[in-house]
């Protein structure tokens, strides 16, 4: 089964930052396609917040402030956020298409990690 784990979500204050990390695991072999995070605040629905293959892509309410990445040794994917504000606020969720023998290529999402931006 494959397994996403995410971590470094909080609370921060405005114009702060946080670093959060989604590690991936299964037990034989694997190959990540895609990566993705997503957030979802309450009362509204889940959005794409940056994407990443060959390139990024973001969403304009975070372009410049958020920065995918990843470690393909490590099979982790981060996202780094500076400049936060009270509108990021969320449920942020990690996404990856992944590829295994047993079952092909297929999404996964993490468990979800809370993002709360307030003084």
């Amino acid at each position: 089964q494959v397994q996403l784990v995410e971590s470094g979500g909080g609370l921060v204050q405005p114009g702060g930052s946080l670093r959060l990390s989604c590690d991936a695991s299964f037990g034989g072999f694997f190959k990540i396609n895609t990566e993705a995070w997503y957030r979802q605040a309450p009362g509204k629905q889940r959005e794409l917040v940056a994407s990443i293959t060959r390139t990024t892509n973001y969403s304009d309410s975070v372009k410049g402030r958020f920065t995918i990445s990843r470690d393909n040794n490590k099979n982790t994917m981060y996202l780094q956020m500076n400049s936060l504000k009270p509108e990021d606020t969320a449920v942020y969720y990690c996404n990856m298409n992944i590829y295994t023998y047993s079952g092909g290529s297929r999404y996964y999402w993490g468990q979800g990690t809370q993002v709360t931006v307030s003084s």
